[in-house]
């Protein structure tokens, strides 16, 4: 089961969403050919991806960075990618895209942040954008936690569409990624748990002044936790993200 697209569509472009996109592609093109050679993608990764004991140790400041846009292997990036296509423009729509991109990249140093601190002396390089992406998922819990989110089940060959709101979808997301965080030795590689609850946690905190600006659990009340725009309704099959204008 994955999220395919959101019922909440937007007012403007998000020029932002699409250029993170591309920047992440284009970037994770420039060195696949490494990925063929283990040697040479560890030595890649332990360069530009976030080591925590060498950042603990006051050096490899900049791999907070460099680290959101390197990816493990096309899965990894198409799924990441996937996640930022349908939640990342209703929160550029909301922020407008100067905000969006440094809250984008705050989430991301956030999310690079708690998993240092989770196991500091690691030596495992962490890479990804998943963590700034997971600050996405904060923000728009906090924003449209009842806008429909379109979730794919599979189950052998049976294939099913169902309309779930967003709060149960990012909800059971975010305590996915606790439950694993603490179930999973601090040692261990693979998925960096602590980075995607870090990152979530600093997407709620960064739009909670927004949210209590729009008048917080008035807000809820005021729009009953939904988009205040139509939502989008779509035939069964392929569509394209929709625009419409707000109400007045």
């Amino acid at each position: 089961m994955f999220p395919i697209r959101d019922h909440n569509p937007s007012e403007r472009t998000p020029y932002v969403t699409y250029a993170l996109i591309a920047v992440n592609v284009v970037v994770f093109i420039s060195y696949y050919p490494l990925l063929a050679s283990q040697a040479q993608a560890a030595a890649f990764f332990d360069t530009w991806g976030l080591v925590p004991a060498v950042f603990s140790q006051g050096s490899g400041a900049s791999s907070v960075f460099t680290s959101m846009f390197l990816h493990g292997g096309i899965m990894h990036l198409a799924g990441n990618m996937l996640y930022l296509w349908i939640f990342g423009d209703n929160m550029e729509d909301e922020l407008g895209h100067a905000k969006f991109l440094g809250f984008y990249l705050l989430s991301g140093i956030g999310a690079g942040l708690a998993q240092v601190m989770s196991n500091p002396d690691s030596t495992i390089p962490m890479v990804g954008a998943s963590g700034a992406i997971a600050g996405v998922l904060g923000g728009y819990l906090l924003l449209f936690p009842k806008a429909r989110v379109d979730i794919l089940f599979i189950i052998v060959i049976i294939f099913k569409i169902v309309p779930i709101p967003a709060w149960i979808v990012l909800s059971v997301w975010f305590g996915l990624q606790v439950f694993s965080g603490a179930a999973t030795p601090a040692d261990a590689g693979g998925v960096a748990y602590w980075a995607h609850a870090g990152g979530f946690v600093a997407g709620v905190v960064l739009i909670l002044p927004l949210w209590l600006k729009l008048g917080g659990p008035e807000f809820w009340k005021r729009t009953d936790g939904h988009p205040d725009h139509p939502e989008a309704r779509y035939r069964i099959g392929g569509s394209s993200v929709p625009t419409v204008r707000r109400r007045k």
